[in-house]
């Protein structure tokens, strides 16, 4: 079966769509004030990443069965990558007030403190700062409305191979 969306377009409409998320998330954050937690910060370089292999995919137009699996490999493993980050953060934002983690040290710190490695263990163990919940539209927070894109972009970038050329 084959989608009647040229593959180059499917690319570039993913790339526009990863682009306007994470443009609306620096709205949130500079006309809003709602600053990111180390979770949001990594939800956004899964993010900017799909948004990368979409781009890459818009320019390259692939041609070839390989080159287009290995696209949609990439963008379905950073799809699953950003919607478990943002399901840990649901996770912690849905605890009960006396288990919530304690607020942690800024991402900053823990980066120059700590072996990248280290660094990322602890951060996505979550702290209390990424429990709160800000900025919500039609009843979901920003993490539930994150999982949910990176669910429809992962489903987007494997539906690309099924496109025709």
């Amino acid at each position: 079966m084959k989608n009647p969306i040229p593959r180059r377009i499917g690319y570039a409409l993913g790339f526009v769509a990863c682009t306007g998320l994470i443009l609306f998330a620096l709205y949130l954050q500079h006309a809003k004030g709602e600053d990111p937690c180390p979770l949001c910060i990594f939800q956004r370089v899964a993010m900017t990443a799909l948004s990368l292999v979409f781009l890459v995919g818009a320019i390259h137009d692939p041609q070839g069965q390989r080159m287009v699996r290995i696209y949609t490999l990439a963008g379905g493993v950073l799809a699953a990558i950003g919607s478990a980050i943002a399901a840990r953060q649901i996770w912690l934002q849905h605890l009960p007030a006396d288990q919530v983690p304690s607020c942690g040290p800024g991402l900053n710190y823990i980066l120059k403190a700590h072996p990248f490695f280290n660094a990322l263990a602890i951060v996505l163990k979550g702290s209390g700062e990424c429990a709160t919940i800000g900025w919500k539209f039609a009843g979901l927070a920003i993490s539930e409305w994150s999982l949910l894109w990176f669910g429809i972009l992962g489903a987007w970038a494997v539906l690309q191979s099924y496109n025709s050329r």
